[in-house]
């Protein structure tokens, strides 16, 4: 049963009560018998910076204002001092132009990019990896071992697409055990810059922060952490070697794993606390 009541102590989370989500769509089941069955409603979203197309993503048609703040800060085209002058998003064309104060070219960037591990491939431009080795995460901010089994319970008891439709990944950002910011999206990357967005608009710092997701710790997931500078990373999935690495080089704790009162840590050990 779930809890709901834990819905309002979020700054966001999903909208299970958005119809334009998701859809009913007629099948059959084992026994050949027709059911109708809710899948997610999935769309694109083309990205303008200034006079520039930077990109067009798959996504959930939810938050495309901070979709696309979140992935132009990931991808070092915004910087955090930026005025932005305007957002227009026109839903009918799937079409989204950010535009500046400053003045913007990225022509050499987007044609160096790399297609990450990304469940619906996600992509890195520029020379992000060798900048984000050289960041160390100085926070400070631990994490209790109790508060790794309640922020999974309150997750999972917590209203969402996932429950309603599967087919999608939730990221979310607690402070201590309370869980405050929850994106979804059929993309694990789309989830995290959608919280980027969102802090970053609504002047959230992110230093004291722990950042869970349900997908797979990869260097991708490393890299949106640490460049929203948060000190701790957990999933209930597992770890690649090379998100390990990154983790290790850049001073974040990196905990994977995270089912029921169990956890393996791989990075970051001392952030941990049993008590």
């Amino acid at each position: 049963m779930i809890n709901t009541h834990i819905k309002k102590k979020y700054l966001i989370s999903p909208n299970i009560n958005d119809v334009t989500l998701t859809q009913k769509i007629k099948g059959k089941d084992q026994d050949n018998n027709f059911v109708k069955t809710t899948v997610i409603q999935e769309k694109s979203l083309t990205v303008f910076l200034n006079n520039q197309e930077i990109v067009t993503l798959m996504c959930i048609d939810d938050h495309p204002k901070y979709l696309a703040i979140g992935y132009l800060l990931n991808q070092n085209m915004l910087k955090v001092k930026d005025k932005i002058k305007s957002i227009n998003f026109d839903k009918d064309i799937g079409v989204i132009v950010i535009r500046t104060n400053r003045k913007t070219d990225f022509e050499k960037i987007l044609k160096k990019k790399v297609t990450t591990s990304g469940c619906a491939q996600g992509t890195i431009f520029g020379n992000i990896y060798e900048e984000i080795k050289k960041i160390r995460i100085p926070s400070k901010t631990k994490i209790k071992h109790k508060w790794i089994y309640d922020l999974s319970k309150k997750i999972n008891h917590t209203p969402s697409l996932y429950l309603e439709a599967g087919a999608v990944h939730g990221c979310v950002i607690s402070e201590k055990n309370n869980p405050l910011i929850y994106m979804e999206d059929v993309g694990r990357h789309n989830a995290v810059d959608k919280i980027a967005g969102y802090m970053f608009l609504n002047n959230i710092d992110p230093k004291n922060k722990i950042f869970y997701t349900t997908g797979r710790l990869t260097s991708e997931m490393i890299i949106k952490t640490v460049k929203m500078g948060m000190p701790i990373l957990i999933s209930r999935s597992g770890f690649t070697s090379w998100g390990v690495e990154l983790a290790k080089k850049t001073n974040l704790t990196l905990i994977g794993r995270a089912k029921g009162k169990k956890y393996i840590t791989l990075s970051g050990h001392h952030r941990v606390q049993k008590s």
